[in-house]
């Protein structure tokens, strides 16, 4: 029985590893979400669109 612990006590602490890893690396990029974006306001015409209906 103390095997079987064993074991499974050696499998949950390699997943708990590979989990700390990714959630270290996923972390690391998120810098540039406090920033302020460049695109304030949209360029070119201001006009509406019009929407047609195909006509045959």
């Amino acid at each position: 029985m103390s095997t079987d612990d064993s074991a499974a006590s050696d499998l949950k602490r390699k997943f708990k590893e590979a989990l700390d890893k990714k959630n270290s690396q996923q972390n690391r990029g998120e810098a540039h979400l406090d920033g302020d974006s460049a695109v304030h306001a949209t360029h070119g015409a201001q006009t509406r669109r019009e929407f047609r209906r195909k006509s045959g």
